[in-house]
């Protein structure tokens, strides 16, 4: 699937954005109960980037900060309503899938590639707590906590 542009690279992809100097905003939480391994979220308690690793902290599952400085900002965007108990959020990829989200990419073999941004810091006005992208530049991941850029290679 293509956003903001045709086609997709390749079959290896999943969902692909288009050009532009814009980024995903990921969900902001309080709580993620019953999240799986690669899960991104916006922490509005601990206000910084998180990842759900599901291999560490003794295989058992566990928070990963991407934030490297300060607190971030959390926005004030509001969701339109409570989660709706026993409904699936949108899944791309299949039919149908056991993993609670959002935006579920189900996929053994195909991936998502985030929007591509020379120097982010720079270049997305406006950006909100959340955001993420790939930066060209500096060939990272990059995310914004609502105050700061964070990357990583």
């Amino acid at each position: 699937m293509a956003i903001g542009k045709e086609t997709i690279t390749n079959n290896s992809v999943l969902l692909e954005f288009g050009p532009g100097d814009k980024g995903i905003i990921i969900p902001s939480v309080a709580s993620a109960p019953g999240v799986v391994g690669g899960t991104f979220v916006f922490n509005t308690v601990n206000k910084d980037v998180e990842v759900w690793e599901g291999k560490n902290n003794n295989n058992n599952g566990g928070w990963t900060s991407l934030t490297d400085e300060n607190d971030g900002v959390a926005h004030n965007f509001s969701n339109a309503g409570p989660d709706v108990s026993g409904s699936t959020g949108v899944i791309i990829g299949s039919s149908n899938t056991t993993k609670p989200g959002a935006l579920v990419l189900e996929s053994t073999t195909r991936a998502m590639v985030l929007p591509q941004v020379e120097n982010p810091h720079l270049s997305i006005k406006g950006a909100v707590a959340g955001t993420m992208v790939y930066d060209t530049i500096s060939d990272t991941l990059a995310v914004y906590n609502g105050t700061n850029w964070s990357y990583w290679k």
